[in-house]
């Protein structure tokens, strides 16, 4: 009974750490992926200030900027269904609108100096590179956890307690891959 018992103390040592490790890491998921929304949301609050600055210098470009407000409420309704696909999609989209605004801009030298304007690009691309690290340390997270869910032994315990991958924040083409140049 000695060996047994040992035996089975062991084992029910592996299941309760490799359960804990599986709790652990779908909480960084969870945590990591909280950090880009945040990061998000600082953007979407810029992007109205963004928008009137622009409209005072190109009152007659209302099209373009019109899609850059439908862009940033497309990737707010996104970025509350908790779903990583369509929140990358409406991301997609926005940071699209938001480079024909500074491409915009290039037109309008008068905007170019305006120093409201210039602060918006610079908090821009401060947030930019933010959501850029903290996309790298989402999917480094989501990485960790699709191992140990995928991993055998693990994958018995990730199965039965219904732990599962988690989805990559990924971005589709080479080009949206590049951050966004937000200075002139």
């Amino acid at each position: 009974m000695g060996i047994g018992a040992i035996v089975l103390g062991l084992i029910a040592l592996y299941l309760v750490f490799s359960y804990n490790s599986l709790v652990s890491l779908r909480n960084k998921v969870e945590e990591s992926w909280s950090s880009i929304d945040v990061q998000l949301k600082r953007r979407y609050e810029l992007i109205p200030n963004l928008v009137s600055t622009v409209k005072g210098y190109a009152s007659h470009e209302s099209g373009t900027l019109e899609r850059v407000i439908q862009a940033r409420n497309a990737a707010m309704s996104a970025s509350s269904s908790k779903d990583v696909g369509g929140q990358v999609a409406a991301e997609q989209g926005l940071a699209g609108a938001l480079k024909s605004v500074f491409a915009l801009a290039e037109s309008y030298p008068d905007l170019k100096a305006n120093t409201s304007f210039i602060e918006l690009q610079r908090s821009l691309s401060d947030i930019e590179e933010t959501v850029a690290n903290a996309r790298r340390y989402y999917n480094a997270i989501v990485r960790d956890n699709n191992t140990k869910v995928e991993s055998f032994p693990t994958n018995i315990i990730a199965q039965s307690f219904n732990f599962n991958k988690a989805e990559f924040f990924e971005l589709d083409s080479a080009e949206e891959r590049v951050a966004p140049k937000v200075q002139f």
